[in-house]
């Protein structure tokens, strides 16, 4: 990994077994500040996974020889045997091929006890909650010649779709599954919610204490790999939820230093950066912090081809005034692949017609503006259309606001950074993992547990208007797994029944009236998207008009590009209405969801009556010239 970049040096780090001596595993550790000199020693302790749970069977213990890195300080490491003759019993696995499973335990002659269950921070894989894992004859998987012709999505091209793997479809074999669905209902992306190691089995993710692999819950980093090999294969971009402001206090580089009794300023990788909403904090002050993320981010991007990046909880280190943190792990990892232009490999997989086409999307919910005009981010979550789509879901009366952000009004489509015009935009959603269902804002199953409590499909009409609003809007349209037929959980707004309580994604609602009404829906206007370029990347117009339009629960707006109009109306109302309209330009308009209500002969400037069907809308479209 040479570059002239700060990755820290993974060819040591981590369990990697010695291709040149089969059954040889080499361990390597930075715990800058714990030294042998001060009375430390460090261990592995390491078992078969056949062997975890049998009472008879310990792990087998491997003492560690301490040195010193001369970028960050001390390193300890041990090269291990596994073979036949080292059985801990004669019934154990030892020796044989397949997953072994391991942890750090250091003796401190302050602490009486040693400090255990420390996990490996740059393991490739993982065992059950606090283990490291490495897979013991691991052979790299072999990527299909496909990876050489691929090509990530301009953000302006994108359609999204958020996934949670578990519920979404049980592991990543079971995801790999369920590519055909996603490929035929016109997804082009998928962004995968945390993949990192977590302690529990059910748990959202964003409290990790594992960076370098994938959970083993899900799968390994094999079944990630060929999970991003077949996506690339139906067309679809892979993007990783990446959380880097916060870890669980089991996260090495809290526990040990906190087990040690070392206070927060002493620690070489947590702190206070920017805010701490959400528990300990990494400080990105610390070179070992900025370096560790950027490592990660290679080594995702390397190793696993993916796409790009979700950052999660962005407030939590960026800080405007600070080139650190946010700022320059996003700027660093454009440019380290900006240095991969021209490569043979499957880095090319983001250079398209002189762009470079990695997708850094940041969830900064509190400035989303500033983000994309400030940082080398080039897509940003923003929950403004959300909440003006759940107001309006209440009150008709605000479908002005939510007019105005169907266009991201305000948002930049390019800015130029270090010579670079990079394309901006903003995601465009009414569900994500961190909401009720829409549908839940038109009414509930009541129900006096709040964890039970579900949207009335029944009322499943009332979301048409608002599905046909987000994928004619500006942005990138994003559904959130379930949604286009009608999933309907509500989430408490606080609590650890948010993200400790499984909701699968219930497929049987596919087979229903509401399911397949509202599926068929969404695949309409998702072929219509990516059929017609002018909802992707035209002009948008709202025709703002209160008196006349969003008093009757009508949103007139307008897409725009290179000779092709588009009119978008939506009734909000449980009444069919008739709207005067003069539409910019004559000619005959195609009415493109139904082809029922086409427009003949229309004159420009000319009123015109418009009819807008109960809890849904019209799209109008003519070629000019």
């Amino acid at each position: 990994m040479q570059s002239r970049f700060d990755f820290l040096p993974l060819h040591k780090l981590g369990a990697r077994e010695d291709k040149q001596n089969p059954g040889v595993i080499n361990f390597g550790l930075l715990l800058p500040g714990v030294s042998a000199d001060k009375g430390n020693k460090l261990w592995v302790r390491v078992i078969h996974e056949k062997d975890q749970f049998l009472q008879d069977i310990l792990p087998l213990n491997f003492e560690m020889e301490h040195s010193e890195d001369s970028e960050y300080g001390d390193y300890w490491s041990v090269t291990v045997n596994i073979v036949p003759q080292d059985k801990p019993k004669p019934h154990s696995a030892w020796g044989t091929p397949g997953k072994y499973v391991y942890r750090y335990c250091l003796e401190n002659p302050d602490k009486q006890n040693p400090v255990d269950w420390i996990i490996d921070p740059f393991a490739r894989e993982f065992g059950v909650g606090k283990l490291s894992a490495f897979t013991l004859g691991y052979e790299n998987y072999e990527w299909s010649e496909h990876e050489l012709v691929w090509k990530t999505p301009s953000i302006n091209d994108i359609i999204l779709y958020e996934l949670m793997i578990n519920e979404f479809a049980n592991d990543l074999q079971g995801a790999i599954e369920q590519l055909d669905y996603l490929a035929d209902l016109g997804i082009n992306c998928i962004e995968l919610m945390p993949l990192s190691n977590v302690e529990k089995r059910v748990d959202w993710g964003f409290m990790p204490i594992g960076y370098f692999g994938v959970d083993e819950r899900f799968g390994n980093r094999k079944d990630m790999q060929k999970l991003i090999d077949a996506a690339h294969q139906k067309g679809i971009a892979v993007i990783v939820d990446s959380v880097y402001a916060h870890t669980s206090q089991l996260f090495p580089y809290f526990y040990v230093y906190n087990e040690l009794g070392w206070s927060i300023d002493e620690n070489p990788f947590m702190g206070p950066f920017a805010e701490n909403a959400f528990g300990t904090s990494t400080d990105f002050n610390h070179k070992f912090t900025r370096d560790f993320f950027l490592t990660v981010n290679y080594h995702w991007l390397d190793a696993y081809h993916i796409d790009g990046f979700r950052y999660d909880y962005v407030p939590g280190y960026w800080l405007e005034n600070s080139e650190n943190g946010y700022t320059k792990l996003v700027r660093e990892t454009y440019l380290m692949v900006k240095e991969k232009r021209g490569s043979s490999d499957h880095w090319q997989r983001f250079f398209n017609n002189g762009s470079i086409n990695l997708i850094q999307c940041a969830e900064q919910l509190q400035k989303p503006v500033e983000i994309l005009r400030k940082t080398f981010s080039n897509c940003t979550w923003q929950n403004g259309t959300l909440n003006a789509a759940r107001e309006a879901a209440r009150n008709p009366d605000q479908l002005t606001s939510l007019g105005f952000l169907f266009g991201l009004s305000g948002y930049p489509a390019e800015v130029q950074n270090n010579g670079d015009n990079i394309m901006k935009t903003a995601l465009q959603y009414l569900e994500n993992h961190d909401h009720s269902r829409f549908i839940c804002n038109f009414g509930t199953i009541d129900s006096d547990n709040e964890l039970l409590k579900e949207g009335d499909r029944a009322l499943w009409y009332k979301v048409q208007p608002y599905l046909i609003g987000l994928f004619t809007a500006k942005g990138i349209p994003m559904l959130w797994q379930g949604q286009e037929f009608g999933e309907n959980y509500f989430l408490p707004q606080e609590g650890w029944g948010r993200v400790l309580l499984y909701r699968p994604v219930r497929w049987e609602y596919f087979y229903t009236h509401e399911g397949r009404s509202l599926i068929q829906l969404v695949r309409k206007l998702i072929k219509l998207r990516r059929n017609n370029s002018q909802f992707s990347r035209g002009e948008h117009y709202f025709y703002n008009d209160l008196t006349r339009y969003q008093c009757r629960n009508i949103m007139l707006f307008s897409r725009s590009l290179e000779g092709v109009f588009s009119l978008i109306a939506l009734n909000f109302g449980d009444q069919d209405q008739e709207v005067l309209f003069k539409f910019p330009f004559s000619g005959n308009y195609v009415e493109e969801l139904h082809g029922l209500e086409n427009l003949k002969g229309v004159t420009a400037d000319e009123g015109i009556q418009l009819r807008i069907p109960s809890n849904y809308g019209r799209i109008w479209t003519v070629k000019v010239g």
